[in-house]
């Protein structure tokens, strides 16, 4: 496991795309927690949520680095390098 996020450089400042999780809405189904993909601004549920969509975007689009949408929770992820940024 990497200690070092090196795709810092591909993060943008943005918006997250919708008040819940993006494909979850859609569904009409439930989330757990989310995150925001900081490339696209993406939201998705997490890998504790049934659907994974956070995950799944990824997956989708090789974008690397989210961060928790949660109340009182700072911190962001990279799934390429496995690690906390």
């Amino acid at each position: 496991m990497s200690t070092n996020c090196t795709h810092l450089n591909q993060i943008h400042d943005v918006t997250p795309s919708a008040k819940g999780c993006e494909e979850c809405l859609k569904m009409g189904d439930r989330w757990v927690h989310l995150r925001q993909c900081l490339i696209c601004g993406h939201v998705g549920c997490c890998d504790s949520s049934k659907n994974k969509h956070a995950t799944k975007h990824f997956h989708g689009t090789g974008h690397p680095v989210v961060k928790s949408l949660e109340p009182g929770e700072d911190w962001k992820w990279c799934y390429i390098d496995k690690t906390f940024v």
